[in-house]
């Protein structure tokens, strides 16, 4: 699955534009969606300076990802067509219709969303 993950309210706390605290288990489950195959996209609102202290910031605590506010190449190609909004198959962010569960509770949502897609095919 193509998993696109907010940053500052999601992956750290909101403290915009300095970066906040990791949120707990934050790095742990993305790392472990990252290994089990699932494409891992940085959602963000942050650009210029800000959005290369958020890179920065996942580069150096080591949090698996492929794109910043990039959707997945091949999609890009399948559809001939690269929007503003990246595409995935979840979005994961504070800023949804619901308060954000913890990640321990976001890997089960998504693993529980994998497996339905996967026996409707």
């Amino acid at each position: 699955m193509i998993i696109a993950i907010d940053f500052d309210g999601t992956i750290v706390d909101d403290c915009y534009p300095e970066i906040g605290p990791i949120k707990p288990n934050a790095k742990e489950i993305i790392d472990k969606l990252h290994t089990e195959g699932h494409y891992i996209i940085i959602w963000t609102c942050r650009t210029g300076i800000h959005g290369a202290n958020a890179e920065e910031f996942l580069i150096e605590k080591n949090i698996k990802f492929h794109q910043i506010n990039k959707s997945n190449p091949e999609n890009v190609e399948k559809y001939k067509l690269d929007t503003r909004k990246v595409y995935a198959d979840i979005y994961v962010d504070d800023k949804g219709l619901i308060e954000l569960p913890d990640w321990n509770e976001i890997y089960k949502i998504i693993n529980k969303k994998q497996y339905k897609q996967l026996n409707l095919k």
